[in-house]
């Protein structure tokens, strides 16, 4: 089994477990805000990235990896508040899909510049990958999206998230764990700071167990498409792991009941085209 072959495996694995996460922590903003699910969600991510560094023995990071980290946890926070706040009051599939799509461009634009142009079918299958998300932010049949403060936010959390995709692929190869037990623990001050300058109450971690559950998923997904970015080109990676509004997509269906049409189930199937296309590129 070829690197590359591994690489999209685990992008798509990361995607699943994004998925997941993203709905666990809009289903918490639901009843606390977006700063305090953050703080709830970092802290659980902080803990397991932690405890896996040090049973596995990983050492620091480098200076270099450390700042890249920071930089990435930040990005990574700001882009997650406006995702929960936006999953809150909008349609899930349309704010994670927008969110998806605007989070792609950002590391496809980087890996193209920084490691040349990724080959005719790999392209095909980027493009047909953001059609296919985008297909999926169509909801209902009278074709109408959500209000325009979720679209807002959509886009905002779209473009951090994007800088943290771009941002954590620039730690050392042999960093995983320590280089992003670094970002959450930027995002869970950043968490604190949001929440007391919003003059709000810290939750305790008994409040919310969703957020809880969504920190782990979310920093499972985090190291799952870290790992994918030694396997494959970054580029790849990214555009793979942001198929994560499908997971999105699929948990509102199911759970809240929210309405998926026929033409976001053609978004679906484009999506899986995307991967083959990828895949054989």
């Amino acid at each position: 089994m070829s690197s590359h072959f591994v690489g999209i495996l685990i992008a798509l694995a990361a995607a699943v477990s994004w998925g997941g996460g993203d709905f666990s922590g809009g289903y918490a903003a639901r009843r606390l805000s977006q700063y305090q699910v953050l703080f709830l969600t970092s802290l659980s991510s902080l803990s397991l990235l932690l405890l896996l560094a040090l049973i596995l023995g990983e050492g620091l990071p480098s200076r270099a990896s450390t700042i890249y980290a920071l930089a990435a946890g930040i990005s990574g926070a700001l882009g997650l508040a406006a995702l929960y706040r936006g999953l809150s009051i909008g349609n899930s599939a349309v704010v994670a899909s927008i969110t998806g799509v605007i989070g792609t461009i950002i590391p496809v634009i980087v890996g193209t510049f920084v490691q040349g142009f990724p080959g005719y079918y790999s392209l095909a299958g980027f493009a047909l990958a953001l059609l296919g998300i985008w297909v999926v932010t169509r909801h209902g049949n009278d074709g109408h999206n959500s209000n325009s403060l979720s679209l807002g936010l959509a886009i905002l959390a779209g473009i951090w998230i994007g800088g943290f995709l771009t941002l954590i692929a620039q730690v050392d190869e042999g960093q995983v764990f320590f280089p992003l037990a670094v970002a959450k623990a930027s995002a869970f001050l950043l968490a604190s700071l949001l929440i007391w300058s919003n003059k709000q109450a810290i939750p305790k971690i008994t409040r919310s167990g969703v957020a809880l559950i969504s920190g782990l998923l979310d920093a499972s997904g985090n190291f799952l498409y870290l790992i994918a970015t030694h396997f494959t080109r970054l580029d790849i990676a990214a555009v793979l792991s942001s198929l994560y509004p499908i997971g999105t997509v699929l948990l509102s269906t199911m759970i809240l009941k929210e309405e998926i049409s026929s033409k976001q189930w053609l978004g679906v199937a484009a999506c899986i085209a995307a991967i083959v296309l990828i895949t054989i590129g």
